[in-house]
């Protein structure tokens, strides 16, 4: 740890020892649910009695984070989204998480629409719902509505936020210096992690942009007008810790779906029977018109984010978060399905290797095999009985078990993948959803191979062919000049020599003490153990001798060992 980073350690030891207070309790639920006969296995219970060890590992992370507060239940909502590094399971489990806070006091909210929008800010209201209609770890919303009669919901960011994310993420970048010393955490780069949670948060703190994202996607899914409607924002009353947008009369599919299955007025049967196909459809339709053609999707299509709207029509919410993916990493989306489809697994595992970033230790052999099993199970199924969700979590498994990393917006996108099945399966769609995948890969691959798309593709390879014979002339140019003045200079690095080099200057500071103690023990240096002869024959045996005798004895033979275990003691080293 740097001395730099000691004020900053000091600063947040209060919540340091909230942490690993946190930690350490399911931590040791978790090791003691391992050992049925111990008398105090079930000494750790949660807020309802139920001991900790009755739950899975996957439920006891998914505790621990809500405890830990609203940062970590956003750290386990962004890795719900990276089943390639956490796994299917965990992922699955952390899909569940769910901020259980208390909603600022509506006092806490004038405060903050006081320093966002001024003092005069009622004037622009008839009425604002002291009662919030919901509540996130990060804001709250409130029913309201304008002086002209406008129906909005006011979401305003919850008192201290900043300064209490600000808080965690220094607390998190701590233990992720702490977890790259760990060989099995420092595959997956936990600091680089942090950094893109990090960004990720700041920008969800930005009301300003979810703002403008809603505008983006209303422009873009104009077309669509009559199947889908994005919530209009005030722009006038938007800031960056409070967003006014418009209410859309409409019931959440979540809720829809439970009134159905416990009985109640409002049921699947009697409003989606002769709709749901249409419903569903029109879902899919959009999602994968946002994926393909605009490249740029919601990243968070759950039942409570979605609305039945009172004239049929489907309300998104919640734009907080979105993706967006580049041409390239489109037409390898495209790819990837064509392959899958036709069995060709070693391209596949070609482009699953070009798509992710994949460890130096890589064994390719295992890899191919697990893609051919993938290949196997999934390529031979009918479109009618094909598992979009298995062959999602099958994949993000090959994934997380050989370490291969995705870019952070192509997890985003399998995670959304993921809930969009997910949705349609609640929704119990009486329709075929990888047909209509399939039509718009079809309908990609054309475009990939439409002449306005090949003039566009060797217009740019012409201009980086111009921009690459413009440049390399004057780069060799410089280089024969610096060899010609001597000023050329060769920097190499050294990967994992460290170790060597300590045990070396370990090895040499052992020796000198060594020799060191055997002069002591020689000279007779004060002060003396035995003055007059013992057993053994010792006499008058240099205590300080003694002691640095030891001392290096122990010093060597814990490095015979340490290089006993690492394999090169007889062994010719071959790397």
């Amino acid at each position: 740890m740097k001395i730099t980073a000691i004020p900053q350690l000091y600063r947040n030891l209060k919540r340091w020892r909230e942490i690993l207070a946190v930690l350490r309790r399911y931590g040791l639920a978790d090791w003691l649910s391992r050992y049925q006969s111990l008398p105090f296995r079930d000494s750790f219970k949660d807020s309802s009695g139920v001991p900790l060890s009755q739950y899975s590992s996957e439920e006891r992370v998914r505790m621990a984070l809500t405890d830990l507060g609203p940062t970590f239940i956003k750290l386990g909502q962004i890795l719900a989204a990276r089943p390639d590094i956490v796994g299917p399971q965990l992922g699955h489990e952390l899909k569940r998480l769910r901020a259980d806070v208390q909603p600022d006091a509506i006092e806490k909210v004038r405060e903050t629409l006081t320093m966002e929008l001024g003092e005069q800010y009622l004037s622009q209201f008839q009425f604002i719902d002291p009662k919030p209609l919901a509540t996130a770890s990060i804001g709250q919303v409130h029913r309201a509505t304008l002086n002209d009669g406008r129906r909005v919901v006011i979401k305003v960011q919850r008192a201290d936020i900043e300064r209490t994310v600000r808080q965690d993420m220094e607390v998190l970048g701590g233990l992720a210096q702490l977890a790259e010393r760990v060989e099995g955490f420092a595959a997956w780069g936990p600091c680089q992690m942090v950094s893109q949670m990090s960004t990720m948060l700041q920008r969800e703190l930005d009301f300003g942009r979810e703002r403008q994202n809603l505008e983006v996607f209303a422009e873009m899914l104009s077309s669509q007008s009559t199947k889908v409607v994005i919530p209009k924002p005030v722009r006038e009353l938007c800031t960056r810790r409070v967003l006014v947008m418009d209410e859309l009369a409409g019931e959440p599919l979540s809720k829809v779906l439970l009134e159905s299955h416990h009985g109640g007025v409002l049921t699947v049967d009697a409003c989606l029977d002769g709709e749901r196909h249409q419903l569903s459809e029109s879902i899919a339709r959009i999602y994968l018109t946002m994926i393909f053609d605009e490249g740029l999707f919601h990243a968070d299509p759950h039942l409570g984010n979605l609305l039945l709207l009172s004239d049929g029509r489907l309300g998104i919410l919640d734009f907080g978060m979105v993706g967006r993916i580049d041409e390239t990493l489109r037409e390898s989306i495209e790819e990837m399905m064509g392959c899958i489809a036709t069995g060709d697994q070693n391209r596949l595992t070609r482009l699953i290797r070009r798509i992710g970033d994949a460890p130096p230790t890589l064994d390719e052999s295992l890899l191919a095999i697990d893609v051919a099993e993938f290949v196997g199970t999934y390529g031979r199924q009918h479109l009618s009985d094909f598992d979009l969700t298995g062959a999602l979590n099958e994949l993000s498994d090959i994934l997380h078990r050989h370490v291969i990393k995705l870019p952070s917006q192509s997890a985003l996108l399998l995670k959304m993948l993921i809930s969009l099945e997910g949705t349609l399966r609640e929704l119990g769609a009486g329709f075929d959803s990888l047909d209509i995948v399939h039509q718009f890969v079809r309908k990609s691959m054309l475009r990939r191979l439409s002449p306005r798309r090949r003039v566009r593709q060797a217009r740019r390879i012409y201009l980086e062919a111009e921009h690459f014979f413009e440049v390399v002339p004057d780069e060799v140019l410089t280089l024969l000049q610096q060899a010609r003045r001597g000023e050329m200079r060769l920097t190499l690095e050294h990967q994992r020599i460290g170790p060597t080099v300590n045990r070396m200057v370990l090895g040499l500071m052992a020796s000198a003490v060594f020799l060191g103690s055997s002069l002591l023990l020689a000279m007779k240096v004060p002060p003396l153990l035995f003055p007059e002869q013992s057993v053994l024959g010792m006499k008058e045996m240099s205590i300080f001798g003694l002691v640095g005798m030891m001392m290096s004895f122990s010093v060597m033979m814990w490095l015979l060992l340490a290089i006993n275990r690492s394999g090169h003691l007889t062994r010719s080293n071959e790397d």
